[in-house]
């Protein structure tokens, strides 16, 4: 049985880099317009007013990181045909994210070099968006969230780590795909959104 300070010393050295991103015009719009509507209620009232604004701030930040993650989080804000009303899956869906502008740079630049990435997010409906990009610049992929069955999710990792696979990317949900999970074929990690508890994302 190897333990973790054998196994350690076999892992390439790991290197991290954090990179800061600047919204897109759509997302600068939809932070300012989330703060307006709440940051006034909450300076201007009193202590008791405060106290009750707590709930609303807490649901404040969640819309602000909806914000930060990509604006079609927010429901009407995505992009649609104008003639028929119905969603579009092209260009405008990483335009509108400055987080997926810089992502679509940087897997084109892993997939040249060959790399193999593994991309977490805390959020499902990232997820489904980071799909419909998957699927936009035609990526192999695979993806495992909360809702995975355990014989499906065995199976994903099976299909990645498969002798010879031409899975590029693999699309997780932090607190599900953070433990328990073997994919030592892949050489890169994205963390797409931090969460709240930085152990959850050393994990």
């Amino acid at each position: 049985r190897r333990v973790k300070r054998d196994v350690l010393k076999d892992l390439p050295r790991k290197y991290e880099q954090i990179v800061q991103v600047d919204m897109s015009p759509l997302q600068r719009r939809l932070y300012k317009a989330v703060l307006a509507k709440t940051l006034p209620a909450f300076v201007n009232g009193n202590n008791s007013a405060k106290r009750g604004h707590m709930y609303s701030m807490n649901n404040t930040f969640m819309q602000l990181r909806h914000c930060c993650n990509h604006p079609y989080l927010f429901d009407g804000a995505e992009q649609r045909d104008p003639t028929t009303g119905e969603y579009t899956n092209d260009e405008h869906i990483v335009l509108n994210s400055g987080k997926l502008m810089v992502l679509d740079k940087l897997l084109a630049k892993l997939q040249e070099r060959g790399s193999r990435v593994l991309v977490f997010s805390q959020m499902t409906r990232v997820l489904d968006i980071l799909e419909d990009y998957m699927f936009l610049r035609q990526h192999r992929y695979c993806r495992i969230d909360g809702n995975t069955p355990g014989e499906e999710r065995e199976d994903q990792i099976d299909a990645f780590n498969a002798d010879g696979s031409n899975i590029f990317c693999f699309l997780l949900s932090t607190r599900a795909g953070g433990l328990g999970i073997n994919l030592a074929t892949a050489d890169t990690v994205v963390l797409y959104d931090s969460d709240w508890n930085p152990q959850m994302d050393l994990q």
